[in-house]
């Protein structure tokens, strides 16, 4: 089951990424330097999540399907609201100089970059305690996170978006997470 739910995860922040890319454009413009500006704050987000999930997972270590599932349910909630404050945002500080709007796009994502990266160490850890194997677990998920995320891209870029525009991929990747959230949550309350 945790495979499916991380694949799902995986899927879900591409969905986002394609989604508030696009919509960022509208900040930043259509050019090398806001592709990598946008591109760096959600890895640097990714990282420091990282750290922070590591650190969750050390400390709360009976808990971490729990945190797995509140990590989800943090980024579908942002991601509900997330296309309406970008274009509030994006009508206040559009023409703002590219350092600026680099740092607000930052303080803005870094929420639901931070949860999204923090879920690899979670499950990462939970599944070396049952398998006994950090390679295996390790590989795993992040082949199988990797596999939903190219998904995700593919399938948001190619095909979803076409369909339901930049609205229906937030919306898509909403609605996965928080049925991730609550499966997660239901399986930590059977396993009670």
């Amino acid at each position: 089951m945790s495979a499916a739910l991380f694949f799902a995860s995986g899927f879900a922040a591409l969905l986002y990424q394609v989604a508030w890319q696009r919509a960022l454009f509208g900040w930043f413009g259509v050019d090398l330097d806001s592709v990598s500006a946008i591109v760096s704050v959600f890895m640097l987000g990714l990282g420091i999540g990282a750290m922070i999930g590591g650190w969750l997972a050390d400390r709360f270590h009976y808990r971490r399907i729990l945190i797995f599932s509140l990590i989800e349910l943090t980024i579908g909630a942002f991601g509900f609201f997330s296309l309406g404050i970008i274009d509030d945002i994006g009508d206040l500080i559009a023409a703002d100089a590219l350092p600026r709007l680099v740092a607000i796009t930052f303080i803005f994502f870094i929420v639901p970059t931070c949860a999204m990266g923090a879920t690899l160490p979670v499950l990462v850890t939970e599944l070396v305690d049952l398998t006994h194997n950090l390679g295996f677990s390790t590989g795993a998920l992040y082949f199988i996170n990797t596999l939903g995320a190219a998904t995700g891209t593919l399938a948001g870029g190619l095909v979803l978006l076409s369909f339901y525009g930049l609205n229906g991929l937030v919306t898509i990747a909403t609605i996965l997470n928080f049925l991730i959230a609550v499966v997660a949550y239901l399986s930590v309350r059977r396993a009670l």
